[in-house]
């Protein structure tokens, strides 16, 4: 009869085992689990936290076993007298030598691949990565070639209070860019990590990079994929509002491919893609029903959001061709006004707003501003060099920064006068 019940406790503790193992292998898939990767390194540590996370299975399944035997074996009922031994050195000695040695298995692998990921040596291609509030911009070391990445026009028209626009029509919603970075294949690529404002974190999963970007240092990392396609990322650092508008979707393709798209950067030519064919993400499980058609390129007017009420990111501060177009010495206040309000849109309504009204303490209203009430050269200076924790926009065009403060000092109730493209050149090479 004991033998009997003994049985079939240890039938009930076996099912229990083996259903443990069925749950953690069910959530040992893609969806639920990091991604394999497509570099030695990123390969590398899914097998490392996979060695964990199965000797973590392992220590529970035995732990809880030998718990749950105890609690059916050795209840009041079957011994009503507990046992009166005490300590035992060789158990002591037992559960001290088992975990030194499951540390140390785990240890040495462990510490082999981050040596791995710490050597750049030898590095065939280096790029510089600077984290701005809301974007990044990467520079070709070497190649003198550098671009700002930001959230791509799509998504940002999207995400805007009332613009009527479905995010799940939009393909790669929030997670997609203007401006990939571009690198080739099977080669060991070096980033030099670093931001201009705030902390930042570049973080591409496929890769198994994840880097701070901290302002005034430099962090080292490096990757040598081995698979051509599209990847994505995002900043992993709380880095302020508007901190989940900044992803990362970096093109790996064949070196080929790399040196016709470098040539066109170098030629100043604009390349939106150095992508041959549309290629599938591997670090991003889109459901297929949310990628469609890409929305058309101008948004209907009924779908534009009251100006009051929109919230814009911080994107691209690439010239536009509206700006150079007033650039002229005679630019009039229309043109200045049209283009400068593209600019403000781009950079600046983040933070102050679409009416201007500010977030105030951190980020001031501009309506009846001193600054842009007062000496245009004042304000030109703090857009080139930036204060407090308002980030400079040097790599805004002198057209640019001529529109955008001719709109602000005109708009909201402002009358300040015109700025024009020589004005913030003169300023510029103070």
């Amino acid at each position: 009869m004991v033998m009997k019940k003994l049985g079939a406790r240890l039938s009930m503790i076996a099912a229990t085992w083996l259903a443990s193992i069925g749950v953690a292998m069910a959530y040992t898939g893609e969806r639920y689990n990091i991604p394999v990767g497509v570099s030695e390194i990123s390969r590398e540590v899914h097998g490392l936290h996979m060695l964990i996370f199965w000797v973590c299975v392992a220590i529970a399944i035995v732990v809880f076993g030998v718990m749950f035997y105890s609690v059916f074996a050795h209840r009041k009922s079957v011994h009503p007298k507990p046992a009166d031994f005490h300590e035992s050195t060789l158990v002591e000695i037992i559960w001290t030598t088992i975990p030194f040695v499951i540390l140390i298995s785990m240890a040495i692998p462990a510490a082999g691949t981050l040596i791995k990921m710490e050597d750049t040596r030898n590095a065939e291609l280096t790029v510089k990565v600077t984290g701005y509030q809301w974007k990044w911009h990467y520079d070709y070391i070497g190649e003198d070639v550098g671009f700002f990445s930001s959230l791509d026009e799509a998504s940002n028209r999207a995400r805007q209070r009332g613009s009527g626009i479905d995010p799940n029509t939009v393909p790669h919603y929030l997670v997609n860019v203007d401006k990939p970075l571009v690198i080739p294949v099977d080669t060991k690529v070096r980033f030099l990590i670093t931001a201009n404002d705030v902390i930042h974190a570049w973080w591409v999963p496929a890769f198994a990079v994840k880097k701070d970007a901290i302002p005034g240092y430099v962090n080292e990392i490096w990757t040598k994929v081995d698979e051509v396609g599209t990847y994505r990322g995002v900043c992993a650092e709380l880095c302020g509002r508007d901190h989940g508008f900044m992803p990362i979707v970096v093109e790996v393709v064949s070196k080929e491919d790399y040196a016709a798209w470098l040539s066109k950067k170098k030629a100043g030519e604009e390349v939106a893609s150095a992508m041959p064919v549309v290629a599938t993400d591997a670090a991003v499980d889109a459901k297929p029903e949310a990628v469609v058609a890409p929305v058309e390129a101008e948004a209907a007017p009924e779908q534009a959001a009251p100006e009051a009420e929109t919230e814009v990111a911080a994107s691209e501060p690439e010239a536009a061709p509206a700006a150079e177009a007033a650039a002229d010495s005679g630019a009039s206040k229309e043109d200045l006004m049209a283009s400068g309000e593209k600019v403000y849109k781009s950079n600046c309504a983040a933070c102050h707003q679409a009416d201007g009204t500010g977030l105030p303490p951190n980020f001031p209203s501009l309506v009846g501003s001193a600054l842009v009430k007062g000496d245009a050269g004042e304000q030109i200076a703090q857009v080139l060099k930036g204060k407090g924790l308002m980030p400079p926009f040097p790599q805004l065009s002198d057209a640019d920064i001529a529109a955008v403060s001719t709109y602000t000092r005109n708009s909201w109730g402002n009358d300040s006068g015109l700025v024009q493209a020589a004005d913030v050149a003169a300023q510029r090479g103070k």
